[in-house]
């Protein structure tokens, strides 16, 4: 899924996974009430939205990234960037056959 690209089917991606408006919302840092104003078709800003894909779209534990993960990556795209542009299409890849 491309970064920041809408999300049409946010009522949908929560109930697939279970979780009251409370629960869902709040692991992306949003109230109840924002919440189901998006939901009901408020414009989302970009922010909001790529909080959502990552976490409730890509799966991705907020928790589990820190700022060690964050060096490392800039690291390895600056200092070996054929090799970090590899595993960025490899990852592509695999994530397609998911």
């Amino acid at each position: 899924m491309k970064s920041f690209a809408k999300i049409d089917n946010i009522r949908e991606i929560r109930k697939k996974l279970g979780l009251n408006q409370i629960d869902f919302w709040g692991q992306i840092g949003v109230t109840q009430s924002g919440g189901s104003r998006y939901e009901s078709g408020r414009n989302m800003p970009k922010p909001v939205r790529e909080l959502l894909r990552l976490v409730h779209v890509e799966r991705i534990n907020l928790a589990d990234v820190n700022q060690n993960d964050m060096t490392v990556l800039a690291l390895l795209k600056e200092k070996h960037a054929d090799l970090y542009a590899d595993l960025k299409k490899e990852a592509k890849a695999v994530n397609k056959k998911k």
